[in-house]
Parts: structure tokens; sequence; C-alpha cells
């Protein structure tokens, strides 16, 4: 990196939903907003792009930056999958003359664990619920390891045992999931967990698989952003930057 402080490009998926803008947007103003507490001696700026659905794209949000000044895209995804090993890695590597590197995504983090909890409490779960993690799913093994992983930490969070299943591209899907529970605990209800960043099509998706409840996703609009997901962001940022340096 150059001595220039790197600009922080958080990429979210995009939605066509306005809930989901809305709430990625509130998780962009209060990372921009914790950014300046710190690094208060030279605040990096802050955009927010899309891999998919919405615009700017990568490639307009690092050219709306000023010459020369470099970057680090911090996925604003929960696992590791397509998107990040091949949609962001090659925009990264086509940035030509500007210097761009790119962090991890946000999950698994045991802090997202903590998110998805109060989820389930603010949602009323009770102790004889059996509960499932939703996750979007992905083609790529990396990421669904990535989900499992989450199930993991939010097993070790909540005391309780954690299912798992998918919208897509995996197994088992949420639907079957939801029918395995009711099949394994006649009488009890069965909440699903929504590990999602954001309303939008997923989560129309979780809802209307058959649970009894569905948690909020992690983001909710007209809300703060949880604070745990605005450290990440920082926090992924800082090792982006560090790594640089350290790589010369």
């Amino acid at each position: 990196m150059t001595t220039l402080v790197p600009a922080l490009v958080g990429i979210s998926h995009g939605t066509s939903s306005p809930e989901g803008r809305l709430a990625v947007r509130g998780l962009h103003e209060a990372v921009t907003t914790a950014l300046a507490t710190r690094h208060p001696d030279a605040t990096p700026n802050a955009r927010l792009g899309h891999v998919d659905v919405e615009q700017p794209d990568v490639p307009a949000s690092l050219g709306s930056l000023p010459p020369g000044e470099p970057g680090v895209v911090v996925p604003l995804l929960l696992s590791a999958g397509y998107h990040v090993h091949v949609d962001l890695t090659e925009a990264v590597e086509a940035t030509g003359d500007r210097q761009v590197v790119l962090a991890g995504a946000l999950g698994p983090d045991d802090r997202l664990a903590t998110v998805l909890a109060r989820r389930l409490a603010e949602a009323g779960t009770r102790a004889d619920d059996t509960v499932v993690l939703s996750v979007a799913g992905s083609s790529d093994a990396r990421a669904v390891r990535d989900c499992h992983d989450m199930r993991d930490r939010l097993a070790a969070a909540t005391g309780r045992e954690i299912r798992i299943g998918f919208l897509s591209a995996a197994e088992p899907l949420l639907p079957d999931a939801i029918a395995q529970a009711r099949a394994d605990a006649p009488g009890s209800r069965v909440v699903v967990a929504s590990y999602l960043l954001a309303p939008g099509y997923f989560q129309d998706l979780a809802e209307a698989a058959g649970a009894d409840l569905v948690t909020e996703p992690l983001l909710v609009p007209d809300a703060a952003a949880p604070a745990e997901l605005v450290e990440i962001v920082l926090d992924r940022y800082d090792a982006a930057v560090e790594h640089a340096i350290a790589a010369g």
C-alpha cells in the first residue's frame, strides 16, 4: 500500500427489496461514522457498492475514488463463496494501477452468533423449540463449510442444538429441514433463525418455508445496525490493511 489511507469499499450482494436496501445503507452509514472514531487522524473514505442487482457495481465504486487512492474491498457477505472467490477477486485484480486488496467475508464469526442469539430472544423463542439456522446456500463447498461453522457457533452461544437448512444450492433445503424437525419432535414449535444480512428475496423464502416462527435478519430497516456487525466490518478492513503493509 502507499502512504495514502485506503478507502473502505463495502460491497453487498445487492437487492431489489426497498427494506433490504435501507438496512444495508444503515450498516454503511454506521461503518462510516465508526471509521472516524477508530481512525481519527486520517479517516478513510467509505463507499458502498454491490456485486449484483444494484448499482454502483464494484468497478464503479472503486472508480469513484480520487485518482491514486488505494482501497480495501470488504465483502458485506456472510460467507466466502463464488462472489468472493470469483466475482470480487476478479474485480480487484482488474483495477489496474490503483492499489486494491480484498478483505475477508463477515463470517463465520462469534459476534454474528451473538446477533443471531439476540434475534432468537427477541422473537420469543422457548426452551422446547427446535431451532433451524436458515442460510442462503452456495455451490461453493467453502461457503457451505462456513455455514456449518456458524451453526456450531450459534449452538455454543445458545447452549442448544441447532439444525441447518439451505435456501438454495445445498442440502438439506430449509423446507425439508423444517419437516424433519417436526417429525423428530412432534408438537414442538420450529423456529427458523435467519442467517441473512438483510430483508429481501431469501428472507421471503425463509418466511414461506413452513416454520412456526422466523427471526428477523441480522440487519433491520429503521433500526441501528448491530454494533457487532460494524466492528466486524472495521476489523476486516484493518486486517486487510495490516496484511497489505506486511506484504509490502
